[in-house]
């Protein structure tokens, strides 16, 4: 057997083990957000049919808060809307945006699943979302009472979510 011929299979194990491991590191899933840690950033928005809107100032009146970007043509934001209305029901302030959606849909939307934000404005153009550094929706960012992004969570709230990210900044944010 030539020696040239085991250097393909080697090669292979290699590249096969580096995405292996590559792709199991803990945290591989999340991106990094340079907002956490500082102030909410400015909203470029527009008011959303039939919804009191909020402005920054809202998001720093003393109280814990979720702001979670969502749009009606978004499957993800259609799975995690029953956490969102959990939340709401425990009494978690959450502030929605709607991202690059017409309005109609998104009213149709929360009109189908329930209504867990206690405002909405609408971020038509997506430059709110650019400000404010989302990858995509759903994303939701725990605010503290004094304006300050605690975490950023990108992906639907799904699964063990609530439990093992967002309840934990929540209690963060309340200290």
């Amino acid at each position: 057997m030539k020696p040239l011929m085991i250097l393909p299979p080697l090669v292979f194990l290699a590249l096969a083990a580096l995405f292996f491991f590559g792709m199991n590191r803990e945290g591989a899933d999340q991106l990094e957000s340079t907002r956490e840690g500082g102030p909410v950033p400015p909203m470029t928005v527009e008011s959303f049919p039939g919804e009191e809107g909020f402005t920054i100032e809202a998001l720093a009146d003393g109280e814990v808060k979720l702001v979670n970007f969502w749009a009606s043509w978004c499957a993800p934001c259609r799975a995690e809307h029953a956490n969102l209305m959990a939340f709401a029901e425990e009494g978690i302030p959450i502030y929605g945006i709607n991202y690059k959606d017409e309005p109609a849909k998104g009213r149709a939307f929360l009109d189908e699943l329930g209504n867990p934000f206690v405002a909405v404005v609408s971020d038509k153009s997506g430059r709110t979302g650019l400000d404010w550094g989302l990858y995509g929706v759903p994303e939701t960012f725990v605010i503290d009472g004094d304006g300050i992004i605690v975490k950023r969570f990108a992906g639907p709230i799904t699964g063990q979510i609530p439990e093992n990210i967002i309840r934990p900044a929540l209690e963060e944010a309340a200290r």
